[in-house]
Formats: C-alpha cells, sequence, structure tokens
C-alpha cells in the first residue's frame, strides 16, 4: 500500500513539475494565431456569441406549443361547515342544520396545451433575436481585430526590449573599455582626472538604462503572455527578431490601397445599431396590434375521504378556449415609447453619418502616419550609421590627446539618442502598419 502510495506521489510531481516548466515558442503569425482562440477577451466574446444563440431559440420557442402539466392535492384537516336552513332537509323552518360539502381529500391531475397564434411584438422579437446574434458576431469580429493589434504590439515591445538591452550591453562594454584605457592613460600623466570622473559619470547612466531594459523586458514578456491569454510567469520564446518584424511590416502597396466603407468592421456595426433600432420602432408599434392564444387542456379529478390515491372514482374533464387580447388604452404610455424609439432610430441614423466621416479621416491619418514612420525610420537609420562613426573618431582623437572628454561624452551621448531614436522607429513601424490595417479593415 505504502508502494502505491508512494508512486502515486511520484507520478503528480512529474505532471506538476512538467506543467510548469511548459514552454511556447512563437512567430509573429503563430502568435495573432493562438491569440485568436485563447486571448481572454476572445474567449469571452465567444460565449457571447453562443449566448445569443441561446437566446435566439428561447426567442423562437415562445412561439412553438407550450405544454405543462399540474397535480392539485388537497386534504382538509379540518373541513368547511356550512349552515343551510333546516326546512332545505325537510325539518321545520327557522333554524339551520350544519352540513359539510364535499369529500375530506380530492386530487386533480391536468395536462394544458397552449399555442401562440399571433402577436406582433413574437414576430418582431424574432427578427430582434437575429439582429442580436449578428451584433455578437461583429463584436467577436471587432475583438479580434483588437487583439491582433494587441498582440502586434506585444511582440514588438519584446523584441525591442531585447534589442535595447543587446546595444546597452555593447555600450556598457566599450565605455568599460574606454574607461580603463583612460585610468590608464591618466596613471601615466597623458589625461585628466576629470577624464577619469566623466567616463565614469557616462558609464554610470548606461548601467542605470541598461537595468532599466531589463526590468522593462520583463514587463514586456508578461504584457505580452496576458495578451495571448497565457499565464505571464510562462517561458515564451519569440522566433522572429526585429529585423524580420520590421521588414514584415514594410509595405509600400498598402499606403495605395482603396478603402471599402461598407465592408469595415465599426460601419457594420454602427450600421446594424440603425437595424436594431427601427426594430424597436416596430416592436412599439405592435403593441397596438391584438394578440390571440389558444389553449385546450384534459383534466382527471378523483376524490374521496380516504384512500384518495386508490379510488376507483376518476373523472374526465377536457376545456378548449381562444384568448383575444386588444389593447385599447394606455394612458398614452405606448405612443411615448413610440416616439423614444425614433428618436434613438434619428440618432443612430447620424451616428451612422459621423462615422462613415471619421472612418475616411481615419483612413487618410493612419496612411499619412505610417508614411512618416517609414520616411523617419530611413533617416533614423542613416543618422545611426553617422553618430556611430562620429563617436568612433572622437574617441580615435581623445587617446590621440587631440580631444576632450566632454567632446568625447558628447558624441558617446548622440550616438545613444541615435540609438534610442533608430529603436524608436522600428516601433513606430509596427503600430503605424496595424493601425493603417485596422482603418483599411484588413487582417
Amino acid at each position: 500500500m505504502k508502494k502505491t502510495i508512494g508512486i502515486v506521489l511520484i507520478f503528480f510531481n512529474c505532471y506538476f513539475i512538467s506543467a510548469q516548466d511548459v514552454n511556447y515558442s512563437f512567430s509573429l503569425s503563430e502568435a495573432v494565431n493562438y491569440a485568436m482562440t485563447h486571448n481572454y477577451t476572445v474567449r469571452n466574446a465567444v460565449l457571447d456569441i453562443e449566448a445569443a444563440e441561446n437566446l435566439k431559440k428561447e426567442t423562437t420557442a415562445f412561439g412553438l406549443p407550450q405544454i405543462e402539466g399540474t397535480v392539485d392535492y388537497q386534504n382538509f384537516l379540518k373541513q368547511v361547515v356550512t349552515l343551510i336552513p333546516s326546512e332545505f332537509i325537510g325539518q321545520p323552518p327557522g333554524d339551520f342544520v350544519e352540513v359539510i360539502f364535499g369529500t375530506k381529500q380530492n386530487l386533480n391531475a391536468t395536462v394544458t396545451l397552449r399555442q401562440l397564434l399571433f402577436d406582433g411584438s413574437y414576430l418582431v422579437g424574432l427578427q430582434s433575436a437575429k439582429t442580436f446574434l449578428k451584433i455578437s458576431n461583429l463584436a467577436k469580429e471587432k475583438t479580434d481585430q483588437s487583439i491582433r493589434e494587441a498582440v502586434i504590439n506585444a511582440y514588438g515591445n519584446v523584441l525591442i526590449a531585447q534589442e535595447t538591452i543587446l546595444i546597452l550591453e555593447k555600450n556598457k562594454l566599450s565605455l568599460e573599455k574606454n574607461l580603463n584605457d583612460t585610468k590608464a592613460f591618466f596613471k601615466n600623466g597623458f589625461a585628466e582626472e576629470q577624464d577619469v570622473e566623466q567616463q565614469q559619470i557616462t558609464l554610470s547612466n548606461v548601467k542605470n538604462d541598461l537595468n532599466r531594459a531589463v526590468r522593462f523586458e520583463l514587463i514586456a514578456n508578461q504584457m505580452f503572455n496576458l495578451t495571448m491569454g497565457i499565464p505571464i510567469a510562462t517561458n515564451v520564446k519569440l522566433e522572429d527578431n526585429l529585423e524580420m518584424l520590421t521588414l514584415k511590416s514594410t509595405d509600400l502597396n498598402i499606403i495605395s490601397q482603396t478603402f471599402n466603407l461598407d465592408s469595415h468592421i465599426d460601419f457594420k456595426i454602427a450600421d446594424n445599431k440603425v437595424i436594431s433600432d427601427e426594430l424597436l420602432v416596430k416592436f412599439e408599434k405592435s403593441k397596438y396590434l391584438p394578440s390571440l392564444n389558444a389553449f385546450i387542456n384534459y383534466s382527471q379529478f378523483a376524490n374521496n375521504d380516504n384512500q384518495i390515491f386508490y379510488s376507483g372514482n376518476w373523472f374526465d374533464s377536457s376545456l378548449f378556449g381562444v384568448s383575444l387580447n386588444v389593447p385599447i388604452f394606455s394612458g398614452f404610455q405606448r405612443s411615448s415609447r413610440t416616439q423614444q424609439a425614433k428618436i434613438s432610430l434619428l440618432q443612430s441614423e447620424i451616428e451612422l453619418t459621423e462615422t462613415s466621416e471619421k472612418l475616411k479621416l481615419q483612413v487618410t491619418t493612419a496612411k499619412n502616419k505610417y508614411q512618416f514612420a517609414l520616411d523617419q525610420f530611413q533617416t533614423a537609420k542613416q543618422n545611426l550609421v553617422l553618430a556611430e562613426s562620429i563617436s568612433s573618431k572622437e574617441e580615435i582623437k581623445f587617446f590621440e590627446g587631440i580631444s576632450t572628454s566632454i567632446d568625447l561624452t558628447n558624441a558617446q551621448n548622440q550616438l545613444f539618442n541615435q540609438q534610442q531614436n533608430y529603436i524608436q522607429s522600428i516601433f513606430e513601424i509596427i503600430q503605424t502598419k496595424v493601425e493603417l490595417e485596422n482603418a483599411l479593415n484588413i487582417y
């Protein structure tokens, strides 16, 4: 028995260890596809669609035959006593006689079938249920678009954090070498103490930047995991590097792509809101119409003073009926609600027009931002090459004694700034590319 328990414990320990060591590896396209299934918001959007489908079924079922059964059992612990005139039973008038009507126990079993024959609000309700399902599907499509953008940006943030660390580590090694060389020059009388101190300040600043970049990489990884729907402590490897992501995000053809307003998700959502409000107007108007219902039931009734469930005295009864409900006057409530629905419809139509104009402006703005990001990237790339050349030349001049430590520091700081500008320009390309894709509704 102890051996069996030991084997079970070993199994569970191995299972939990392997679960903790689960790793993921994603290219950008794989990350987007994974998030489309596992992201928390996406999963809720899928459940919203499932709920909408069930609501549609519920609304449809309201117009189908409804069958219900009831069983009523009564046991009078103390039966009601009724007084009747004594002459009713042949006794002298002027007095009353105590009598008990009915039996002590009664049992009634009934089955009723109800059918809605006509109800204007039900017909509108069926259309509304379909529209609500469409709203849920559009919301899912909008969610997918937003999550795709979030995944791409989060993926880029991780790669940029990693690239920043590599650059800062390279800068740190270079500065440490310069500092050691400057100390040696100072020891031999070829440099001033100020030169050493200046190098120490620059190195200290780079170390702080490196520590900050390392912490940012941790946060960027956790944000990426959260966006993917993965536990934030999970180890995830990104297969694409920053250069590959930059190439994927560089597409001049997208700037010339035409914009189809009718297919844009935001326009479809606004248009569906108009349809929804039109149905609301129809629904309020349908309340002026009569409703017609029919029913039929069948009952069996038994009564006895004792042994009711074994009684042979069962009596049948059946009933068929039709009910017509005609609304006549509601104190102007229906009229007020109809007017409110019409106002909401007018507002939705105005919002649809506004959405159309906003989307057109959004496309123009996104194209300009993307083109500017591409231009800025080329400028930053060229400036980085120049800054590296200037810094290298200034370093040679400093150790040859024809330049000051201030000049070297300025050249190094200029290089560091251009490195950051270059990295930021890459992120701008990634970000503005996905913004333009969303504006054009391509993904």
